[in-house]
Order: C-alpha cells, then sequence, then structure tokens
C-alpha cells in the first residue's frame, strides 16, 4: 500500500490532506488564512454560478412556491450532509464541502427537463451534461480572475467534481467522454480511469441522501401522494409508522419532519457502517489507495442500498411522473427548447460579452456558446427571456 503523508491532526491517514495536494493548474500564491481546500469552497461560494442557484428548479420550478426546494437549497443540505459524514470519518472536511457545493453548478434552468431538452438540441453539436458543464463553470465560464478563466481550483476538487460517480474511462465503460471533459483532460490530467478521493465519493453519496428525503419531503406537503401511500415503501413506511407510535397526536407537518429527520440518520448511519467496514477490509493506508481501489470505499450496505432503490422506484412512479410536474416539465422543455433555436438562428441577440465569443468559432462551438449561455439561465430569466424574444412579450419587470 501507498504510505500516506504524516496524518494532520483529526483526519484518518485515507483522507487528502491540503500538503498533499496536486495543486492547481495555474500557480498562485497560497493564502496566509486559509488552506487550498478552504480557499476552493470559499471560491465556490463566491461565484456567479452559485448565487444563480437559488433560482434553479430541484423539482418544482422556482415559482411553484417558497417552501420547496430550490437548487439552492439543496445544494446546501448535500453539504451539510457531507460535512457529517466526512467529520465522522475522519475525511478533509473542507474539500467534502467544496465539492458539495460544486456539483450542481452546471444544471441549467427547469432541473432535469431542462437537461434533457439542451442534451436534445446539442445532440447534432457533441451533446450536453450537466456534470461536464460543472467543470466547464469552474474552469472556463467564471471569468473573475485578473490572470486566469474559472476558478483556478484544485486538482483534488476537480477531479472529485468529474469522478464523484466513478471513473469514466477503462473497465467496462464505452461512452464516449464528454467533449468538454476530453478537452480539459488534455491539458490537465484528472486520471479518469480511477476512482476519485472518499471525500468526493462521500459528496456523491450525500446527494443521493438528501435528494431522496427532501423529494419525500417536498412531494408530501405538495400532496402528489400521502403518508399512507409511503406504508408499502421499504425503510420509508417503517419509520412513519414508527412515529406514529411515537406521537400517535401529532400533526402532519410535524410528523414530516419528524420521519424525514429518522430516514437521513438511518442512512447517514448505514453510510457510516458500511463505509468503516470496506476501508477496514480493504486495508486501505492513504488517498492513493482510495484511488486505486477499483471500487467505491463509501456506500451503503447491501439491505440498505436495496431499500433506497425502493425509495427512488416509488418517487419516479409517483412523483416525477406526476402530471401535475408533467405539465409543468414540458412546457420547461418548450422553453429551452425555443431558446436555443432562437440565439442559435439570432446570435445577435446575445450579450455583447457572449457575442464576442462567436467570433470565428465553426458551427460546433457556437452551438455551445448558446448552450452555455442558457444552462446559466435561472428558471425566471429564461421565462423572461422566451416572453420577450419568443412570444413577443415585455420582460417582467
Amino acid at each position: 500500500m501507498t504510505e500516506a503523508p504524516k496524518s494532520a491532526p483529526g483526519l484518518a491517514p485515507y483522507a487528502c490532506f491540503e500538503e498533499a495536494s496536486r495543486g492547481r493548474l495555474h500557480d498562485e500564491a497560497e493564502s496566509a488564512t486559509r488552506r487550498c481546500f478552504h480557499r476552493d469552497r470559499d471560491r465556490i461560494i463566491h461565484s456567479a454560478a452559485f448565487r444563480r442557484l437559488e433560482y434553479k428548479t430541484q423539482v418544482f420550478v422556482n415559482h411553484e412556491g417558497d417552501n420547496y426546494r430550490t437548487r439552492l437549497t439543496h445544494t446546501l443540505e448535500v453539504s451539510q450532509i457531507t460535512r457529517s459524514l466526512c467529520r465522522s470519518l475522519e475525511l478533509n472536511e473542507d474539500l467534502g464541502e467544496a465539492l458539495a457545493l460544486a456539483h450542481d453548478l452546471g444544471h441549467p434552468p427547469f432541473g432535469h427537463a431542462g437537461e434533457d431538452a439542451l442534451r436534445e438540441m446539442m445532440e447534432p453539436f457533441g451533446g450536453f451534461d450537466h456534470n461536464a458543464q460543472s467543470l466547464s463553470v469552474i474552469t472556463k465560464l467564471e471569468q473573475r480572475y485578473a490572470n486566469f478563466d474559472g476558478l483556478n481550483l484544485t486538482w483534488e476538487t476537480l477531479e472529485g467534481v468529474v469522478k464523484h460517480n466513478g471513473p469514466l474511462v477503462g473497465g467496462e465503460k464505452d461512452k464516449p467522454l464528454p467533449r468538454v471533459i476530453a478537452g480539459y483532460a488534455r491539458e490537465h490530467d484528472l486520471e479518469l480511469d480511477t476512482f476519485a478521493g472518499a471525500e468526493a465519493q462521500v459528496a456523491a453519496l450525500s446527494d443521493d441522501i438528501a435528494y431522496n428525503n427532501h423529494d419525500i419531503d417536498d412531494g408530501l406537503r405538495a400532496g402528489l401522494f400521502t403518508i399512507r401511500g409511503l406504508d408499502g415503501v421499504a425503510l420509508v413506511g417503517p419509520i412513519f409508522e414508527s412515529v406514529d407510535k411515537d406521537y400517535p397526536d401529532l400533526d402532519d407537518s410535524r410528523k414530516i419532519h419528524e420521519a424525514v429527520r429518522r430516514l437521513i440518520g438511518a442512512m447517514v448511519e448505514d453510510v457510516l457502517a458500511e463505509t468503516r467496514r470496506r476501508i477496514e477490509d480493504a486495508k486501505v493506508a492513504s488517498a492513493e489507495d482510495i484511488r486505486a481501489l477499483g471500487r467505491p470505499v463509501v456506500g451503503f450496505s447491501a439491505a440498505m442500498e436495496s431499500r433506497e432503490k425502493a425509495v427512488k422506484t416509488f418517487l419516479f412512479d409517483n412523483m416525477y411522473r406526476h402530471e401535475k410536474l408533467n405539465a409543468m416539465t414540458e412546457k420547461a422543455r418548450h422553453i429551452v427548447r425555443d431558446l436555443f433555436d432562437f440565439f442559435r438562428k439570432q446570435p445577435e441577440n446575445l450579450p455583447s460579452d457572449w457575442r464576442r465569443r462567436l467570433e470565428g468559432a465553426g458551427p460546433e462551438p457556437a452551438a455551445q456558446v448558446v448552450a452555455d449561455y442558457i444552462a446559466g439561465m435561472t428558471d425566471r430569466f429564461a421565462i423572461d427571456e422566451h416572453r420577450r424574444h419568443c412570444e413577443g412579450g415585455a420582460r417582467t419587470p
């Protein structure tokens, strides 16, 4: 096994250490007050793409109601779970938090409906993938610094954004790499054939824990399904039953919150136990051992994985396919398709800084510029732009 750097206080030997970071693509002086992963986190929080998450869809379009999750509140919930897991597993909390905060920066407006529409429109031009778009945001599209495009994040943060769901090449991977990732990897090798460090794996599983549970919460509060309708769902039904037993007179609002709190706790405890077992069995001694292991070191137990899949199946059948959401998402797809067609045919209507990016561009790069512009829109800005350019209406004041 690879010898690990000397452990930082409170960190396990298989954590990612700032002292062992592979650095940034563009050399910079280190901060006198912040370690490198802490600095990555701060750059993400201060980015324009992060601010725009407040007005981007998670499941419900932003204007549907103030109490439903947005892409920003989802991101913050993922961050909270990631921090808790990293702390308990003695991993690098700053790196885990940076990855959780960055993981959805590439999502277009209107959630998965917007992504589906952009993927459809970009199919002749190399496709669209929100993970690749997140990399594009943090390496190119954020233009804030004097000496470079992007945020110039550390290698460990970049690899975690790209590989948090596992290797992208090698093994049984037969899909071509998204163009953005392939292009960036030629300049900055992110070792796409290996797993990312444990912190990235934690952030990926925290994403699953967060959206499964907050979608149950939002779906119940929106009336898409009922508490009784969850009776037969593995894990979820028994937990609601336990809340009923402990608090027979509790109102539904508090009952939902208590059950979701217990659901998150059960999943987190399972991840901790299973991950510790895998680490012990694999005898990993460094972050490089985790990357080279050939399988995830962070995960659910087999029993919890089965229950989690049952939750996803229920949500897919009873929430994501609900007629209320179908009507909303079809309208969203229509808006994104129309905007893509409009700006492709009339690029003179793009803002001046985006028009400059089209100078000398061929059809494929030009289409990518339009996709980048639309992907950065919030729900309400996309609706306004559609009304102004495609419906002949005035922009909302």
